[in-house]
């Protein structure tokens, strides 16, 4: 079951990232927030439809949280830590579900180890603070940012393989996005965009396998580029988007070509096949 069901939470968080991408807008890690909202929409009922049958618990509440601004926002000497001190770089679930149930609902447990989620604590609800306690009881879980997990969906979101060209760059590529020699004549026949992506001062690497790549501006800005997806945190990206990509993408693609940075399946340039 727990395949079946890793299927079914990837395919909503597709859907998350379709139509409620603004629960990661301000994620360093989208596929993560993504994942996480899946998860709710799933064990409370929201999602649309889904390609197996997820079973519903009634009263079923999912809060879901960095584990580390938890700890900051409760008093460190509730049980929860006691049990498993705060980690870093982990997302908590707290799942809370009727008190009726003796164990915890199979659904929820089935659901949490298809993400990969390990479980923590399990408890009265009591203490919760702001969600209805009476008659509840909660079931925590620990899930890594980073998990393999992640890479799947954003495999998934980046469409198929061939997105990425043998040389480590992407196919189909627009002229102006080629490999540009030193010559200053060549140049000097490129579209303003990828003249400045050529000739200012930028530094270009390697964040994550999957084409995520980092550049720092002259002056001093980064901006996170990733050539899979073509897309850019730049306000030059955001806002308008240009064909043939910002001059942060551009220089990313060119970087790759030369051969002075990792390929996006973070190769070295001089790794064969």
């Amino acid at each position: 079951m727990t395949d079946r069901y890793l299927t079914t939470v990837l395919d909503e968080a597709e859907r998350v990232a379709e139509h409620h991408e603004q629960v990661a807008q301000s994620s360093d890690n989208p596929n993560h927030g993504y994942l996480r909202y899946a998860v709710l929409r799933l064990l409370e009922g929201k999602a649309d439809e889904t390609s197996v049958k997820v079973p519903q618990v009634d009263s079923v509440t999912v809060g879901y949280g960095e584990d580390k601004a938890m700890y900051e926002s409760w008093d460190a000497d509730v049980e929860w830590w006691k049990t498993v001190p705060p980690q870093a770089e982990c997302t908590r679930f707290r799942m809370f579900y009727p008190d009726e149930y003796e164990a915890v609902p199979r659904v929820i447990v089935d659901v949490m180890a298809a993400l990969g989620a390990w479980r923590v604590w399990t408890g009265s609800a009591a203490a919760c603070g702001s969600y209805d306690h009476r008659e509840r009881r909660e079931v925590h879980y620990l899930w890594p940012e980073g998990h393999p997990v992640e890479e799947v969906l954003h495999e998934r979101l980046s469409g198929p393989a061939e997105a990425v060209a043998p040389d480590g760059g992407r196919t189909g590529d627009v002229r102006d996005r080629l490999v540009v020699d030193e010559n200053a004549q060549s140049q000097n026949d490129l579209e303003p965009r990828t003249k400045r992506a050529v000739a200012e001062a930028m530094d270009v690497s390697l964040l994550s396998k999957g084409g995520r790549y980092e550049v720092q501006s002259a002056s001093g800005n980064r901006y996170k580029v990733d050539v899979i997806d073509k897309s850019c945190t730049c306000p030059d990206w955001q806002q308008r988007s240009p064909e043939g990509g910002c001059k942060h993408l551009r220089r990313v693609d060119h970087e790759i070509k030369q051969g002075r940075v990792p390929r996006p399946d973070g190769r070295l340039p001089t790794t064969s096949g």
